[in-house]
């Protein structure tokens, strides 16, 4: 079933919070592309490439990598996907979000075009529902506290609570966001690098106390030994997300017992088929695993769904709820319900372009046109 039509297009998301930050970025719009597929029989994959600065994409490059990428696409069978993908890394090397976007529009069409969810290429469903995590921007202490009430008003159970790598200011933090969503709410730690090893380790000795479970990316993604430091001399369990950035990387943390857990993501693996390869090595290797945030329209995390229900095992909740917090999302079919998702029996992933995308994403080209 060969490919006749690859089309790139904006889906730039504006934050509901235009204040939402965390330690590496403050981002007032979520930039990213749609990648939309078409096979000869009609059947159409859609697949969206996130533009994060922090593991190595803007837009501007991202768009330019999804055209020359287009190109090499086209006549191709669109079941071929390990080929296509093999290709690709030949062709350029990284980009993973470009080659992501690529992967899971390819997965839909295969899914679509059989007539099973998605689930079923990754060898079948083990869970129905997922609990979602969410985040909690940087802000004051206070302030992180009602948003942390809010979320559990709202039927959530676990909050990942962003810190800036100031240990006194963020042990605040996490104790007032302790106190106002009581003893029963799940939470974890995420220092997105901002922490040198023996201040994260103070900060964890700080924070144990308050039921905090994991601290995710506590250092910087390539200080290894660093990472392995705290691992060793935290009371609480340390997970890696931006040091995760290639099967390659995820071999090399489990293989050298560098954290005790991993957080996979698939814009930043480069697909779903690498996702699922990490997977592996963190079952493997006996490292926990769980699906990190999908930050993007509803489509992304619809897509990750289908691989986190097929894992035999997953270390804690996923995050798969982000994109409540993101504006003009021009794909649906997916919702958090009391702070869970379910996944879909629907052919594909379940998610599918709005019945006015076509205006938002006209509205879209021409902003960009002018910029």
């Amino acid at each position: 079933m060969k490919i006749v039509k690859v089309d790139v297009l904006p889906c730039h998301m504006p934050q509901s919070d235009p204040k939402w930050r965390f330690s590496i970025h403050a981002n007032r719009i979520s930039k990213g592309w749609l990648v939309e597929i078409t096979a000869e029989d009609g059947t159409v994959g859609y697949g969206y490439a996130s533009a994060t600065r922090h593991m190595g994409a803007n837009s501007e490059g991202l768009k330019g990598t999804l055209d020359d990428f287009a190109t090499l696409l086209m006549g191709r069978d669109a079941f071929d996907i390990e080929d296509i993908l093999v290709r690709l890394d030949h062709h350029l090397k990284g980009m993973n979000q470009a080659k992501a976007a690529i992967d899971c529009a390819l997965f839909e069409i295969a899914s679509r075009s059989l007539g099973v969810p998605m689930y079923h290429l990754f060898g079948g469903k083990r869970r129905t529902e997922l609990p979602v995590m969410r985040v909690l921007s940087i802000k004051e202490p206070a302030e992180m506290a009602r948003m942390g009430r809010k979320l559990v008003e709202a039927g959530y159970k676990h909050i990942k609570i962003k810190v800036d790598g100031h240990v006194t200011l963020d042990a605040v933090r996490v104790k007032a966001i302790r106190d106002e969503v009581g003893p029963d709410i799940r939470l974890i730690i995420d220092a997105n690098q901002a922490y040198k090893p023996k201040e994260a380790i103070q900060l964890a000795n700080k924070v144990v106390d308050y039921g905090v479970e994991i601290f995710e990316q506590p250092c910087k993604s390539d200080d290894y030994a660093g990472l392995k430091l705290v691992t060793q001399n935290s009371p609480i369990a340390t997970e890696a997300d931006e040091s995760a950035g290639s099967v390659h990387e995820v071999m090399h943390l489990v293989a050298n017992r560098i954290v005790d857990m991993v957080s996979l993501k698939v814009p930043k693996l480069g697909g779903l088929r690498n996702t699922l390869a990490a997977a592996r090595i963190c079952q493997a290797g006996d490292i926990p695993c769980r699906l990190g945030a999908h930050v993007g329209p509803r489509l992304m995390s619809a897509q990750a769904m289908h691989l986190a229900a097929s894992l035999p095992e997953l270390s804690f909740a996923c995050e798969f709820g982000e994109y409540v917090r993101l504006e003009n999302d021009i794909t649906e079919g997916v919702d958090n319900i009391d702070g869970k998702v379910h996944v879909t029996d629907a052919p594909g992933s379940g998610a599918r372009l709005r019945s006015d995308a076509h205006i938002q994403i006209a509205e879209a080209e021409k902003l960009m046109a002018t910029v």
